[in-house]
């Protein structure tokens, strides 16, 4: 069951053609990595997808809705909604807890009552290892409990697809590993969809699908 399709997307910002024309569709349940240099346009396809920044010619089609045709105000909705965050630098908020920085997308949703939003932040910290954990602002976390924080947040409001950019890259080596095995197991227990933009090729392996970009566009896929 298709879950994501864009087709034909292309950026530019000033005169740099960041985005020559991209088509991708992804799977319900898949996990894609997305590899290839620094500069090829991956994390800005990722914005894209995610609806972040706007494509200036092209369509995303999330579980069939075409996006880019919704008016700010509802676009942001579908955003919270369908679609989890993870970054490399974890964006968390300093001055709140772990717990608080999970149940920040419920709030933001407006339609779950507090006790429930509460509730679905502990399930997922308790799931992640940070049940011990869940009174302690950022600072007091470790890299690797810090992301974990990163991606309870991405997953509290049940999206439909989760998309990280280099999650792992301010992560051990093992600390790493974790996070990788942690998106299969989330995949095969939730049935959510993964696209992981990532330099590590070890995560990219791992991955249903490895795509690799270059100066804008796809140019390799592999399984």
């Amino acid at each position: 069951m298709e879950l994501l399709r864009a087709s034909g997307i292309r950026r530019t910002y000033g005169s740099l053609q960041v985005l020559k024309g991209i088509d991708l569709e992804v799977k319900k349940g898949e996990v894609v990595a997305i590899v290839g240099p620094s500069g090829a346009g991956k994390s800005t396809f990722l914005h894209i997808l995610g609806t972040l920044d706007r494509p200036e010619h092209g369509e995303v089609f999330i579980e069939g809705v075409n996006v880019f045709t919704q008016k700010d105000k509802e676009l942001a909705r579908f955003r919270n909604e369908k679609i989890g965050f993870i970054f490399q630098f974890h964006n968390l908020l300093a001055e709140f807890t772990a717990l608080e920085n999970v149940c920040m997308p419920g709030y933001i949703n407006g339609n779950v009552n507090e006790k429930d939003i509460h509730a679905r932040a502990k399930e997922l910290l308790e799931l992640l290892g940070l049940g011990g954990r869940m009174d302690h602002l950022p600072s007091q976390l470790s890299g690797g409990e810090q992301q974990r924080v990163a991606v309870a947040r991405a997953l509290l409001n049940r999206p439909a697809i989760v998309l990280a950019d280099e999650p792992s890259g301010n992560l051990d080596s093992h600390n790493a590993l974790d996070l990788h095995q942690l998106f299969f197991k989330l995949r095969d227990e939730t049935g959510q969809t993964f696209i992981i933009v990532t330099h590590n090729e070890e995560l990219a392996e791992m991955a249903d699908r490895r795509l690799v970009m270059q100066d804008g566009l796809m140019v390799q896929h592999s399984v």
